[in-house]
């Protein structure tokens, strides 16, 4: 829908699919083709190595320069993707706090010897919203880190839902049933494509190590086929399983927004009906 309304309106794609950002992650993101794009400007696709680890605070700064410069060109910037605090952090009024790499270093070493929950009671003491919310140790270690810098609770850097400008945000509706069908039969293609042999080249560049793409829907499962922890029925179930988790939560996500306009993924007139909701704002 994105290169559809692109052509019917004049505009430029804009990726916000965290896992696109990374080089040779092609078959198991579904990633637009070339030929898919026709012809219409993609940006923030492939500019990762997988051992790099994603920023939301540097996303929000690419994302933003990429907005006005083409809408200082005329036309319209297309934010596409379902990676729900990158979108957010595109269009909300969302502030990120810095990072201190030591102080990072002295906290991940007290998860590892004291244990995520040692963390946890010492975020509640400050942060208790936050210690109620966050479950992993990463993030655990993260808002301890920018209360420690900021005197702030993690929390309360949370986005509201405040445009940065103004936007329109357009969703996709699909019966549950359906969707996890489709869910299913997106992973077996993914595997007919190749899958199992872009992890196996994506290992030798580093796909263990890298903390965001390692983790990645289908890469994490196909790792464990390489290592010898799982056959490929098992690792496609797992990540049908996982794939079908990750969509509820991003349901959950996008459907607390008020302000997304949904639509029927399958409308015979649904570039049109999305074109008209952009032009009648």
């Amino acid at each position: 829908m994105g290169v559809a309304l692109a052509l019917e309106l004049g505009g430029e794609v804009i990726n916000a699919d965290a896992m696109q950002f990374y080089r040779g992650m092609d078959i198991g993101t579904a990633k637009i083709s070339d030929a898919e794009r026709r012809g219409v400007p993609h940006y923030l696709l492939d500019i990762m190595d997988v051992t790099e680890e994603a920023s939301v605070s540097r996303f929000q700064e690419q994302a933003r320069e990429l907005i006005a410069d083409i809408q200082s060109r005329g036309r319209y910037p297309i934010l596409v993707g379902g990676s729900g605090l990158y979108v957010r952090a595109a269009l909300d009024v969302l502030e990120f706090p810095g990072t201190d790499p030591v102080l990072r270093a002295e906290l991940e070493r007290d998860l590892e010897t004291a244990g995520l929950e040692t963390l946890r009671l010492r975020l509640r003491e400050v942060d208790p919203v936050s210690a109620d919310r966050l479950g992993d140790g990463r993030r655990v270690v993260r808002a301890l880190e920018v209360h420690r810098l900021t005197g702030r609770p993690f929390s309360s850097f949370m986005p509201t839902r405040e445009y940065f400008q103004p936007a329109i945000q357009l969703g996709l509706r699909v019966e549950r049933t359906l969707l996890h069908e489709r869910l299913a039969a997106r992973v077996e293609k993914m595997v007919d494509q190749g899958l199992l042999a872009e992890v196996q080249e994506l290992a030798g560049r580093g796909l263990r190590e890298g903390r965001t793409a390692g983790r990645a829907l289908g890469y994490a499962q196909f790792l464990r086929v390489l290592d010898g922890e799982s056959t490929v029925p098992e690792a496609v179930e797992q990540t049908v399983v996982a794939t079908r988790q990750f969509a509820r939560r991003q349901l959950t996500w996008f459907r607390a927004d008020p302000r997304i306009t949904w639509l029927d993924w399958d409308d015979p007139e649904l570039t049109a009906r999305a074109a008209a909701a952009i032009l009648e704002q």
